[in-house]
């Protein structure tokens, strides 16, 4: 398998950067060590350009190639922050901080684009600007809208932008993606009823909100099962009920929280308008008052197809073509960088992580066996892309 020799000479530094951002969680926009890590690292490799609080406390190096005079920018994207999740590993770099983790691999996002970074600053072996992202907040703090609202593609003259993110249980050396919608749209649903509170021993002089809550949750099942085609896709999830304070009192209040996702516009617009009338007829019939509040999210993220393909080309390159699924099947999980693929041209790929727990899970660990296919498939990016 061609990876880089360069890049599996890196291959015990970049991991030790993982190791350290593991044992070091930050959350959302909170990543001021981290991103400060990631500056420096951008210094001392020699990027042109290291610009900080790009969308808040985002991170951008700019990396001039020796070869010509093209003005082609791409950029590669990572993501830098971790979850509210205690730990249940035990290993040596462990998270450091109560509460937090690296439970979707962003440590290793990082690390991976940090290693390219080096080995682009050094060989400059290519025509043109790369341009390496280190994004925030994409654990539903929408860093890639942010980043992309403060400018970050006019800013340094991004024509084409590409993420990569790990992918558990899919072998090592292995890679998947696909053209047009990779993931869904995910949407905050939030459902108030309001009844008529009173003792629990005297329910007929009430309008019980829990009750139509009950209702409308079992009513909600029926817009996937019975208005969306089934050759489409959506989820709706109530996950959160908050009622009542004791046990002889029926509430006044009810509210219901959870989230919609769906894989084309056409279908949001289906399941956020179905809500809305489930929700205000259910609650009326039992005589109750039901509110709809919905707050559309992350967007669809779509692979735009010549990228796509060019994206499976390079990792094909690095994998050999049989360990590159091109057709891997969409998903209802969300990725921010959905953001930054409505402004520019560009793809998503995912790479195995190998055995593994899955993301956002107490003992996911990032795979360190898989950061040389990952930086090598930067590299080979960004030298394929913009070749003299």
């Amino acid at each position: 398998m061609p990876i880089v020799n360069r890049v599996a000479d890196l291959h015990p530094d970049i991991t030790a950067w993982r190791r350290d951002l593991h044992a070091h969680p930050e959350l959302l926009y909170d990543v001021h060590r981290t991103a400060g890590s990631v500056a420096e690292k951008l210094k001392a490799f020699g990027c042109d350009e290291v610009v900080t609080g790009v969308g808040r406390t985002g991170v951008v190096g700019v990396i001039r190639g020796r070869r010509g005079s093209s003005a082609k920018t791409i950029g590669l994207r990572a993501d830098m922050d971790a979850l509210p999740i205690e730990e249940a590993n035990d290993l040596p770099y462990k998270s450091t901080v109560p509460g937090k983790m690296h439970a979707c691999g962003h440590d290793g996002h990082t690390a991976m684009l940090l290693g390219a970074a080096r080995y682009l600053a050094e060989t400059r072996n290519f025509d043109g600007t790369a341009v390496v992202i280190f994004q925030p907040a994409e654990e539903g703090g929408a860093g890639g809208k942010a980043m992309v609202e403060d400018g970050l593609m006019s800013r340094f003259g991004i024509g084409e932008v590409y993420g990569m993110h790990n992918y558990p249980n899919m072998p090592v050396g292995s890679f998947g993606l696909r053209p047009g919608p990779i993931m869904a749209a995910a949407d905050f649903v939030t459902i108030e009823i309001e009844g008529v509170g009173g003792h629990a021993a005297r329910p007929h002089l009430t309008v019980d909100p829990v009750v139509v809550g009950a209702h409308i949750i079992t009513a909600i099942q029926s817009i996937v099962g019975r208005n969306v085609d089934p050759v489409k896709s959506a989820v709706v999830s109530i996950t959160v009920v908050k009622a009542g304070t004791t046990d002889n009192v029926i509430p006044q209040r009810v509210r219901l929280d959870g989230t919609a996702r769906s894989l084309s516009e056409d279908i949001r617009v289906l399941v956020e308008e179905r809500l809305r009338t489930l929700v205000e007829n259910t609650a009326a019939a039992f005589g109750a008052k039901g509110k709809l509040t919905y707050r559309r999210n992350y967007p669809v993220l779509v692979n735009h197809e010549r990228q796509t393909e060019f994206a499976g080309d390079v990792a094909s390159e690095i994998a050999g073509a049989a360990q590159v699924d091109r057709e891997l099947p969409p998903m209802m999980g969300a990725e921010d960088f959905s953001f930054m693929l409505n402004e520019r041209p560009g793809a998503f790929i995912w790479i195995g992580n190998g055995p593994s727990a899955g993301l956002h899970h107490p003992e996911y660990n990032f795979n360190d066996e898989i950061i040389p296919f990952g930086t090598s498939y930067w590299v080979r990016l960004v030298e394929t892309a913009l070749k003299g």
